[in-house]
């Protein structure tokens, strides 16, 4: 999708970064059924934030309230009405009936105060005055329900990215009468997998396009929405590897609009700053239905939803359920789900989301209708193409195998046996040539790269690839992957990228109708994919240098899928160490990244080790048996 700033509005990246078409929506005449009120409802510390109130014009029942909180602005001011597709979940929300309350977060738009970011998450013994995102979700949620009228008393929240980030907030400490929450794509922990960084290596394209979008500081409240960034140049790569260094960029391009920047730049690592941030310690004692949404190829948000997930599961007494789709970054709000990139699901996975998960979800809790008992789990498993219900995530019947890295580029469940004990491959890997995240020419980050055609990077060699025997039969991962790598390096810090990837037949056949007429024999699926800044290997407060040369452990989590090897396909794994700009070079020095000049960045070379000793691996989870 192109950067128009309208379809911004539902989420950061659901639309503001995508070069995929959306689905055309479905027309629905808003001003016909509802009708709309403005309001600057207050929030304690008196500050008031503009929120638009739109309310079937049948008054005849009472209808339950559906509130979205975003930093993307409310679209629609005044008397104008937003598009039907930027108010609900889906479209068919706004044909059942709901009050859908709109608002821009504090210090956004048209709303008072200060924008920060992420906000500290407040403690209310040292400062029982503190604002966060829960104090103002709660105080709109009370001013909603005393003010408004025609309601029937009860609440629900939802949002994507950001906003799923809000509805996570408005979950603790939540409001009596917030009945239901649907946070979809939010972050957790913006250091450790989420949005900014990913094991601590920065994610430079990604956080300089939204910074300058979102958070630039503002003048005056305004409903002018914020203008892309001239690039000057078509192709990412280009820009920011003449860019310089990021410690410059703030100055270079945003002239300090940006104070947000400088955090990245003041804080390198896993400091206060950030573990204050961090939702995971508040999802105690949330005893409302929640409906976590995830996509399996989300390159922003998917640490977030699982991690909160997992840390709900804690408590005994949850009523979370989890839903993972085929989807990138709220992939299913407005696509189709049919498909992403050059790879087909089978069928509308949006439109069953919407029609059978989303909508009965709120139904039930909100107005109760119908009968909503889902299972632990619904999710899509890719390759085989098909929706389960599953009593727990990730499921039990599951047994953990280690994929070992072998000679002559093989991968075989076999450990190596008798091999030398410096058994290895080598690779260079030089920071003015950084490995490219994605073929496409575009200067900013898309989504189909997490799921895209990896054959051009296998044939580079900074990138060493493994791949099995061709499969005689099925295999299907249900759960979290681990890598484990021993490595060595001549400089004293590096970045290793892993990636999982399904390798199609030689004589796979061709998409049916495909208009870029794409060859999938032999292509290269990307399926997961993640990366470890190895200063941090064992701390991501404390980090450490590499010594040259000494083989070194290194393990790290490429996160859960849900995928089917089918016969016939090989497994392929590959190893690097950049990927450009999606993430920043590292210098391969140990030293503090956001403070390198030109000159601090060296070639290294590296060396991963495949023997016994030493046997480098994926451990998979493999799954025996399907619910």
């Amino acid at each position: 999708m192109r950067i128009i700033v309208l379809i911004a509005l539902l989420s950061m990246v659901t639309a503001i970064a995508s070069h995929a078409e959306p689905a055309k929506p479905v027309a629905y005449d808003v001003k016909a059924h509802y009708d709309k009120i403005e309001r600057m409802i207050p929030m304690r510390d008196g500050k008031k934030m503009l929120t638009a109130i739109y309310s079937p014009k049948d008054k005849s029942k009472t209808y339950p309230i559906l509130l979205r909180r975003t930093p993307y602005s409310i679209i629609a001011y005044g008397d104008d009405f937003p598009p039907a597709y930027t108010m609900a979940p889906s479209l068919e929300f706004l044909k059942e009936g709901y009050i859908l309350v709109m608002q821009d977060l504090r210090g956004t738009y048209k709303s008072e105060g200060d924008f920060v970011v992420m906000r500290d998450i407040r403690d209310e013994k040292t400062d029982p005055k503190a604002i966060d995102a829960s104090t103002d979700n709660y105080d709109t949620i009370d001013w909603l329900i005393n003010n408004v009228e025609g309601h029937n008393g009860k609440v629900g929240q939802w949002g994507v990215s950001y906003s799923g980030w809000t509805t996570v907030m408005g979950m603790v400490d939540a409001h009596l009468s917030l009945v239901a929450s649907s946070p979809q794509a939010s972050p957790s922990d913006m250091f450790i997998g989420d949005d900014w960084h990913h094991n601590g290596a920065f994610r430079l394209m990604y956080s300089f396009f939204w910074m300058n979008l979102t958070a630039r500081e503002r003048k005056e409240l305004t409903s002018e929405l914020s203008k892309p960034f001239e690039y000057g140049t078509p192709w990412g790569y280009e820009f920011f590897l003449n860019a310089g260094p990021t410690a410059k960029l703030n100055d270079k391009y945003f002239n300090g609009r940006i104070p947000a920047w400088n955090d990245f730049i003041d804080h390198p690592n896993y400091d206060d700053f950030w573990k204050k941030q961090r939702v995971l310690p508040h999802m105690k004692n949330i005893n409302h239905p929640i409906l976590n949404v995830a996509g399996w190829f989300d390159a922003e948000d998917f640490y977030g939803p699982i991690s909160i997930y997992n840390e709900m599961e804690k408590d005994p007494d949850n009523k979370s359920t989890l839903v993972v789709g085929p989807w990138r970054h709220g992939g299913w709000v407005r696509m189709d789900g049919s498909s992403l990139g050059d790879i087909q699901f089978g069928s509308k996975t949006a439109d069953y989301y919407n029609k059978n998960i989303v909508l009965p979800f709120f139904e039930y809790h909100l107005k109760g209708k119908g009968d909503w008992n889902p299972s632990e789990a619904i999710v899509f498993e890719t390759g085989n193409n098909r929706w389960h219900n599953m009593s727990s995530w990730p499921p039990k019947a599951r047994t953990v195998k280690n994929l070992y890295f072998q000679d002559g580029g093989k991968l075989s469940f076999d450990k190596p046996e008798s091999s030398p004990e410096q058994a290895m491959d080598k690779y260079t890997n030089d920071p003015a040539k950084p490995v490219p995240f994605s073929s496409a020419i575009t200067p900013i980050a898309g989504h189909t790269w997490m799921i895209e055609d990896q054959r051009p990077n296998s044939t580079r060699p900074d990138v060493l690839t493994y791949k099995t025997d061709i499969l005689d039969e099925d295999i299907t991962i249900a759960g979290p992957i681990l890598a484990n790598l021993f490595v060595s390096t001549t400089g004293t810090d590096a970045d290793y990228f892993v990636k999982l990837i399904d390798v199609y037949p030689g004589d796979a056949p061709d998409n049916a109708n495909d208009p870029k007429k794409v060859k999938m024999g032999s292509y290269q699926m990307l399926l997961g994919v993640e990366v470890m800044r190895a200063k941090y290997r064992n701390s991501m407060s404390d980090p450490e240098p590499l010594e040259p040369d000494k083989i070194t452990p290194i393990s790290f989590n490429i996160w859960d899928k849900f995928h089917t090897f089918k016969k016939g396909h090989r497994i392929m794994v590959q190893v690097h160490s950049s990927w450009f700009p999606a993430y920043d070079r590292n210098p391969q020095q140990f030293m503090d990244i956001y403070q390198a000049e030109g000159k601090d960045y060296k070639v290294a070379d590296h060396e991963i080790y495949r023997s016994n000793n030493f046997p480098s691996h994926l451990q998979l989870p493999i799954l025996e048996s399907k619910e």
